[in-house]
C-alpha cells in the first residue's frame, strides 16, 4: 500500500488558499479518484513525493521534460543566466538565438515572436490570422484543447456546421459565436463550412495530432486536405505544435506530415521546462504584429532570458545525431509492451502512438475523434492509474492525456513499467 499520508496533509493545508488545492484542473486527479501527490523533486526520468516515494515519470510536465528532469545542460545554462539577471524587458541575443534554433527546425516559421505560454501563443496566432485576413470566423475541432482562450472554450453546436456554445460559465456566447466546431478527423464536415462561408472564414486551428483527448493521430491525408481547402478559400491554416513540437520529431508534425501549416504555436520543450509560449510562420502574416504591423499583441516577460536559456540548451542537445532515433525505439518497446499487457489479459484497449507520445484508450473500438475517445472506459484507467501509481510508476492522472518518453528512460525503465502493467491489467479482470 502506497503511503501518501504527508501528500493528503499538504492537500488539506493547500484546499485552504488554493481552489481545488491546484493551479491546473488536471493535477486534482479528479479523474481518476483520491489526492494529488505534492512532488518535492525529480531527476532523470524519475521524480520523488514528499513522503519519499519515488516514480517513473511519463508525464514529466506534461511534455517539456523530453530530457528528463535536471538535465545537465539545462541547468548549468540556468545557473549562467542567473548570475546576469532574471528579466530585463528588453531585448537579449538568447532570443534571436533561440528563434533561430525553431526556424532551422521548421522552417515554415519565417518569423517568430515569443510569449509566455501555450494559451497566448494560440490566442495571438488566432488574433493575427483575423487581422491578416479581415475576417472573423475560427474553425476548430471537438477534443483539439488550444488553451482557455474564451473563443476556443467551446463545444459543438447540434450540428457539424453550427457555431458552437460555451463550455464555461463566464464565456459569453458573444465570445464564441464566431467560432465553429467540427469533428476531428472528418474532412467531408470541413469542406461543407467552407464551401458555404469560406469568405467569412479567418483560420483553421487544429492540433495536428490531438494530444489532449488521449492521443488520437490524423487519418491519412487529412492534414493534406485541410491544407487544400485552406488554400482553396484564403483561410490561415494554424498548426498548433506546443504539444508536438520537436517531441514527435525535431520538426513536429509538419516535418513528418509534409504538410506546411501558415502559423504555427509552440511551447513546452522550446522552454526546457520553464514557462513558455511561441507563434510564427510566414513573414507576410507575421509583419502585420505591432510593432511592423497593426495587430497588438505584447507580453512584459515575452522572451524571459531564463526561459530563452533553457530552451536553447534543450534544442541544441535534440540536434545531436541520433537522439530522436533512441526515443522512437524506446517508445514503439513501451508502447508495444503496454499493447501486450493488457492482449495478455483479455482486457479491451486501442494503442496508440506518434513519436515519443502515446496513450492507452480504455476502448473496446478504434479512437479516432472527441466522440469515440468519450466512449472510453474511464473507471477501468482510474483502476489502472492507481495501480501503477503503487508499483511506482506514474502516469497521466486521466484518460484524456498523452504518456511522454523522455531521452533518459532506459530500457530497463520501460520493460520495469511493462512488467508492472501485465501485473494491473491482470487484476483488472476481477
Amino acid at each position: 500500500m502506497l503511503v501518501v499520508d504527508k501528500s493528503k496533509e499538504a492537500f488539506r493545508e493547500a484546499l485552504k488558499s488554493i481552489p481545488g488545492s491546484v493551479n491546473s484542473p488536471v493535477r486534482a486527479f479528479g479523474a481518476v479518484g483520491g489526492n494529488p501527490l505534492f512532488i518535492e523533486s525529480g531527476h532523470g526520468c524519475y521524480i520523488n513525493d514528499i513522503d519519499g516515494n519515488r516514480y517513473v515519470d511519463y508525464v514529466l510536465s506534461w511534455g517539456p521534460l523530453i530530457l528528463g528532469h535536471l538535465d545537465k545542460s539545462v541547468v548549468k545554462s540556468l545557473k549562467e543566466i542567473l548570475k546576469k539577471g532574471t528579466s530585463f524587458g528588453a531585448p537579449t541575443e538568447l532570443e534571436t538565438h533561440l528563434a533561430q534554433l525553431v526556424k532551422e527546425a521548421m522552417p515554415s516559421i519565417e518569423k517568430i515572436r515569443m510569449v509566455n505560454s501555450g494559451t497566448e501563443a494560440t490566442m495571438s496566432a488566432i488574433r493575427l490570422a483575423r487581422g491578416y485576413t479581415k475576417r472573423d470566423i475560427v474553425i476548430k475541432f471537438d477534443g483539439c484543447y488550444h488553451g482557455h482562450v474564451d473563443g476556443l472554450l467551446v463545444q459543438a453546436g447540434s450540428g457539424a456546421t453550427t457555431l458552437g456554445v460555451p463550455t464555461s460559465p463566464g464565456v459569453p456566447q458573444d465570445y464564441v459565436r464566431n467560432t465553429v466546431t467540427i469533428p476531428f478527423n472528418n474532412l467531408d464536415a470541413v469542406k461543407e463550412v467552407c464551401n458555404n462561408r469560406g469568405e467569412e472564414i479567418a483560420c483553421i486551428i487544429l492540433e495536428p495530432v490531438a494530444g489532449n483527448m488521449g492521443v488520437i493521430p490524423p487519418k491519412k491525408g487529412y492534414l493534406k486536405g485541410l491544407r487544400e481547402i485552406a488554400d482553396k478559400h484564403g483561410i490561415v491554416l494554424i498548426f498548433d505544435e506546443v504539444m508536438t513540437g520537436f517531441r514527435v520529431s525535431h520538426g513536429g508534425v509538419q516535418e513528418l506530415s509534409k504538410v506546411t501549416p501558415d502559423l504555427t504555436t509552440l511551447g513546452k520543450i522550446i522552454g526546457g521546462g520553464l514557462p513558455v509560449g511561441a507563434y510564427g510562420g510566414k513573414s507576410e502574416i507575421m509583419d502585420c504584429i505591432s510593432p511592423v504591423g497593426p495587430v497588438y499583441q505584447a507580453g512584459t516577460l515575452s522572451g524571459n532570458p531564463m526561459a530563452m536559456a533553457s530552451g536553447i540548451a534543450t534544442l541544441e542537445k535534440l540536434k545531436k545525431r541520433g537522439i530522436y532515433k533512441k526515443l522512437e525505439r524506446n517508445s514503439k518497446r513501451l508502447a508495444e509492451g503496454l499493447k501486450r499487457s493488457a492482449d495478455e489479459a483479455g482486457i479491451p484497449t486501442y494503442h496508440t502512438r506518434v513519436g515519443s507520445m502515446l496513450c492507452t484508450f480504455f476502448s473496446e473500438e478504434e479512437v479516432t475523434d472527441y466522440e469515440s475517445a468519450k466512449r472510453c472506459d474511464t473507471k477501468r484507467y482510474a483502476s489502472y492509474f492507481h495501480g501503477m501509481l503503487e508499483r511506482g510508476f506514474y502516469f497521466a492522472p486521466s484518460q484524456f492525456e498523452a504518456a511522454f518518453v523522455s531521452t533518459v528512460h532506459s530500457e530497463e525503465n520501460i520493460d520495469a513499467t511493462i512488467e508492472a502493467s501485465c501485473e494491473v491489467m491482470k487484476s483488472l479482470r476481477n
